[in-house]
């Protein structure tokens, strides 16, 4: 007969608790590197615009192509990105993106012309679709489920870390070493990003690529090419929509509809388009667009309002303008910790109703107040946009079955970037319908386009707030998306 084993001892227990957290942690660093890298390489780009068209003897119109190539490569590949991840193992996918971005960032730095630096930007942005699109995919594999939303709110403040230090980083390496130097700081960063993960994400399954050995290449070219000429549509002409614009805009529409019509027949379709009927999914990819378009009005009034209408030195303007991205880098892990204690559904929608309360109160504060008129509603809506991104992204992700975690990923990081480049082209029009003649406005006018900026802005708010709400009672009467897809 044998005798019953003795629990370990307390000092054996502590350290096999240790031990079991370190993996865990270990994938937590790595996924936060993959997620920061991304954001660094879309800020500290714009910095060196100015020498990189010096250097390169460039205009200004052509050097804009360094940062609308990575953006458009990310925009256009991240869906397509996140389910070949699911197909073909996340893990091995993941790798293949950091070191293809750390490649395309050595290649950066080398290039010779403009346009060969063009295509090395369109690489580091495919290996950062890739990046972007599996980092969240791989929390609910990673992660305890009771720890979900913390993760996703260090992802987010990762996120807003790298678009906060991109600025200040790429100035002081250009000044130093110079326009390739912005390029080379990825090379080390990626190259522990890859050993962290090699060394602490979870084996992809065996076998795990043979359940859907099909790749549905005609939806993948189309979704591509109808983002694409979204995309340009949105930000080509800087504000001025013209004929260019509109039939840019037309083809996404007609792009959008053949995707449609192919998804419909294909025999394994890159999107399960009924997916998109599930409640908490298609209210979370709606209200994440239009949150991101109100987010990025900050950048595009922000800068004229400060200067023009409070009459804002540039240091100044840029230390109010930081205000922002700072706030959102420390409330991302405190946000993360609420919705775990509290809940995604009722995080969010308190994110929400702040984001709301705070575009309501840039819309009408008098410019009498000054910086803080203006600096304290624009904390508030990052640290709300925080709690809602932390919040939005567990409720997605969590009702998501685990084999299409890496294509809702994706989703999820489209519709960021959907609303950002909509918000740099609706948001920026907004604005100068209300301030007239930019370029000679006087600051009334400047404080009355930012006026119908977030007055516009709240009705948007208040439109993610209805869906938002919306999904939670269809949520309680229809099955979640992964049970159904």
């Amino acid at each position: 007969m044998h005798s019953p084993s003795k629990p370990a001892p307390p000092s054996q227990q502590a350290s096999q608790a240790a031990s079991a957290t370190m993996p865990v942690r270990g994938a937590l660093a790595s996924l936060s590197l993959a997620m920061l890298l991304p954001a660094l390489g879309t800020s500290i780009a714009n910095v060196g615009l100015p020498g990189m068209a010096s250097a390169l003897h460039a205009s200004f119109q052509d050097v804009q192509w360094i940062v609308l190539a990575y953006l458009l490569a990310i925009t256009a590949l991240i869906v397509s990105v996140g389910r070949l991840g699911d197909m073909v193992g996340r893990r091995r996918l993941l790798l293949a993106g950091i070191a293809l971005f750390a490649l395309a960032s050595a290649l950066c730095a080398l290039a010779p012309t403009l346009w060969l630096l063009v295509a090395a930007r369109a690489l580091q942005g495919l290996g950062a679709a890739a990046m972007m699109a599996l980092t969240m995919a791989f929390v609910g594999s990673t992660v305890p489920k009771a720890q979900t939303g913390s993760a996703m709110g260090l992802l987010g403040t990762m996120s807003a870390v790298g678009t906060t230090l991109g600025p200040a980083l790429g100035g002081l390496l250009i000044a130093r070493f110079g326009w390739q130097a912005i390029f080379l700081v990825n090379v080390p960063l990626a190259g522990v990003a890859l050993l962290l993960a090699w060394r602490y994400l979870p084996a992809d399954p065996r076998g795990a690529a043979a359940k859907r050995p099909v790749f549905d290449h005609r939806g993948t070219v189309l979704l591509a090419l109808t983002l694409a000429a979204y995309a340009l549509a949105m930000t080509l002409g800087r504000g001025d929509f013209g004929v260019r614009n509109a039939a840019l805009l037309l083809a996404a529409c007609i792009g959008g509809a053949l995707f449609v019509c192919v998804e419909r027949k294909a025999p394994a379709p890159l999107i399960h388009l009924p997916m998109l009927r599930a409640p908490v999914l298609g209210a979370g990819l709606a209200a994440s667009m239009l949150v991101s378009t109100v987010m990025m009005s900050t950048l595009v009034v922000g800068p004229f309002y400060l200067a023009r209408g409070l009459g804002l030195g540039a240091a100044a303007t840029g230390m109010v303008l930081a205000a922002g991205p700072l706030v959102a880098a420390f409330c991302g892990v405190p946000s993360g910790w609420l919705v775990d204690r509290y809940g995604a559904q009722r995080m969010g929608g308190a994110g929400l109703c702040g984001a709301a309360g705070a575009c309501l109160a840039l819309a009408l504060l008098p410019a009498s107040l000054g910086i803080a008129g203006y600096a304290a509603p624009i904390m508030l809506l990052t640290a709300s946009y925080a709690l809602f991104q932390a919040a939005n992204n567990t409720a997605v992700m969590g009702d998501i079955a685990a084999e299409q975690r890496g294509l809702v990923s994706g989703m999820l990081n489209l519709s960021r970037n959907l609303g950002l480049v909509t918000g740099a082209s609706v948001m920026g029009a907004v604005f100068a319908a209300g301030a007239s003649d930019i370029a000679s406005a006087p600051p009334a006018a400047m404080i009355r386009g930012m006026h119908a900026t977030f007055g516009v802005a709240s009705a948007l708010i208040l439109a993610a707030l209805a869906i938002f709400l919306l999904s939670r009672v269809f949520g309680k009467r229809r099955s979640p998306a992964g049970d159904r897809a």
